[in-house]
């Protein structure tokens, strides 16, 4: 009777087990969205959006984007004190300043190129709009030292100035704590690095490449399928929508004739100085796009319907309608996200 009873006890326990299983299975796979035709196409054009822009070559830590979080808002690091990282790029106003051209500190002489956005920047092959630096730590020191925007003379200067402060040896210790001298100037390019890695800006568009349907309207997806439709993820594809490659502006024509652009720029050729890269530039990302006008590399055009027209006449030799451009901008619209509050000031 009694192995009787321990026979039973254990089917019981074995089906219920079995059971319970099943049920999580089933569980899982109601979970598990099944996305449309459009939903999957654009998954694989666009990929998904990471939490943090990593890089192997640089590590992330709560101090170090702390410390690079109390350098992108301080004019400490500007000749004259008056401007910050976020003077020019704003993270209230998604990362610009809505400015054409961006003036300096040193002698408020404007910058020859429009000042692109933080937010998600971390994610471009390259920095500036000739991609002359690799990284975000690298581009990070350019604009101190550069003579018409923050205009510190040299490393050493910044490195003193940050050393005699109040604030910032113990925050350099926090960050780089097995450095004896950890105030350099590189680890300050890495802690501002750090920091713009965490400025990563999701938007209603993500939730739809992860599955909801609903995220996105029907305006919104008539307009998502014509940008795909009409070659315009030629050069605005991956997860930041552009940002992935360099491209000539003008492939059809003069783009100066079309953006009445007051100076003609040679692009990657004022580094590169190769014939071939001539008016080539880093393709920028879509996102927040809506927000970040004026628009191309001399904010030459401000209104975002307008530059939509310009680039399918530049770069695909087509005349879109009135129509057509107003429903791709609706799409373009739905990439706009949200910096998180505890990276702004």
């Amino acid at each position: 009777m009694k192995k009787i009873l321990v026979f039973l006890f254990a089917l019981s326990l074995f089906t219920s087990c079995n059971q319970n299983k099943k049920g999580e299975k089933q569980t899982e796979t109601e979970k598990t969205p099944v996305l449309t035709e459009l939903q999957t196409r654009s998954k694989n054009l666009f990929g998904e959006l990471p939490l943090v822009a990593t890089d192997d070559k640089y590590s992330i830590t709560d101090e170090k984007v702390a410390l690079g979080k109390a350098l992108y808002f301080d004019t400490i690091l500007s000749k004259n004190k008056t401007q910050s990282c976020n003077t020019c790029h704003n993270l209230d106003t998604y990362g610009v300043d809505n400015l054409s051209f961006s003036p300096g500190d040193a002698k408020g002489t404007l910058g020859g190129r429009n000042s692109p956005t933080t937010l998600n920047a971390a994610l471009h092959i390259s920095q500036f709009w000739d991609g002359r630096e690799p990284d975000v730590e690298a581009q990070a020191g350019g604009p101190v030292l550069n003579p018409v925007e923050m205009g510190m003379p040299d490393e050493k200067t910044v490195e003193k100035r940050l050393a005699e402060s109040e604030k910032y040896p113990p925050l350099f210790s926090k960050a780089f704590p097995d450095e004896k001298e950890p105030i350099t100037y590189d680890n300050m390019k890495k802690a501002i690095g750090a920091f713009e890695r965490k400025l990563i800006t999701p938007s209603k568009f993500d939730d739809y490449l992860k599955g909801d349907d609903t995220a996105l309207n029907d305006k919104e997806k008539d307009g998502l399928k014509l940008f795909i439709d009409k070659g315009c993820i030629t050069c605005h594809s991956g997860n930041a929508l552009g940002g992935n490659m360099y491209q000539k502006f003008g492939l059809f024509g003069n783009y100066w004739e079309l953006t009445k652009s007051a100076k003609i720029d040679n692009g990657r050729f004022d580094v590169t100085k190769n014939e071939g890269d001539k008016y080539i530039f880093k393709t920028p990302s879509l996102r927040n796009i809506e927000k970040t006008y004026p628009y191309f590399h001399d904010g030459s055009v401000k209104n975002l319907n307008e530059a939509v027209k310009i680039m399918a006449k530049s770069q695909l030799d087509k005349d879109l309608t009135d129509a057509e451009v107003e429903s791709i901008t609706i799409f373009l619209y739905s990439l706009t996200g949200e910096v998180a509050a505890e990276y702004k000031m």
